[in-house]
């Protein structure tokens, strides 16, 4: 039988519990309303600039969300690559590291560097020129270098697609939030004397409605600067990974075929 104590103790949490989240509910219904009040209220200009800063912020967290799913994959992808590539003794096949790390930079880099490596091998099987344990000899292991590090900038390149969109809308998003505030503060200022009242109770509800802009303007912009700075670090990461990557295929090219 549960004591008398342990049921009240039960009934005033789960009480609690649901004035905790009725509470929230209101809150959020109360902020909700009071935004869609104040955005109704606003003017053509203002109107037009939230529109303007919903479409940088819908198209920032559109690219926000595909750059993550695509950087959590090609940690995963250039794990498995490293480890196929660093367990072989010799070169492996490019087919069986792209099966292998899927659309990781790291396979078009070890592609293009693979095609160095066999031209120029079989221009030494073509020429005849072998070492004295009968290896044939590279001519130019630093060619293989070069076609690698050229493969790893176009990867680069690919990695940085639409993050000018993201800093763009960091920098700028403020800025058109600002413009809009601005607009409407003139626009009560200017209501203000034509009614010839100079009471702040006249005048707060314009400024209030335009100071909707400069919040819109910096909820757009401050998930763009974070992703754009966090995505970048990643980049730079990658980057070094790549020229890592290309001077340990070239050193163990050295190491089995000159």
């Amino acid at each position: 039988m549960t004591p008398p104590n342990a049921c009240a103790s039960l009934d005033l949490a789960s009480y609690n519990g649901t004035k905790g989240e009725t509470i929230l509910i209101f809150a959020s219904v109360f902020i909700s309303g009071h935004l869609s009040t104040l955005i109704d209220q606003t003017g053509l200009v203002a109107r037009s600039v939230l529109g303007i800063l919903a479409f940088l912020s819908l198209v920032s967290w559109t690219i926000i969300f595909q750059k993550s799913a695509s950087f959590s994959r090609l940690e995963s992808q250039t794990k498995r690559l490293l480890d196929v590539f660093r367990s072989s003794r010799s070169l492996p096949d490019p087919q069986t590291l792209r099966l292998a790390a899927g659309s990781s930079p790291l396979v078009r880099v070890y592609e293009a560097g693979y095609r160095e490596f066999n031209a120029q091998l079989s221009q030494a099987q073509t020429q005849g020129a072998t070492s004295q344990g009968g290896t044939h000899k590279l001519k130019n292991p630093q060619a293989i270098f070069v076609n690698m590090r050229v493969a790893s900038s176009d990867e680069i390149r690919r990695l940085e697609k639409y993050m000018s969109w993201l800093a763009t809308t960091g920098s700028v998003s403020p800025f058109i939030g600002l413009f809009g505030t601005v607009w409407g503060v003139m626009d009560s200022f200017a209501g203000l004397g034509d009614a010839g009242a100079a009471s702040l109770r006249a005048v707060a509800p314009g400024i209030a409605e335009a100071l909707i802009t400069t919040a819109a303007g910096l909820a757009a912009a401050i998930p763009a600067v974070i992703a754009y700075n966090h995505y970048l670090t990643k980049i730079r990461g990658i980057s070094s990974r790549l020229d890592n990557f290309a001077m340990e295929f070239v050193s163990k090219v050295e190491t089995f075929y000159n």
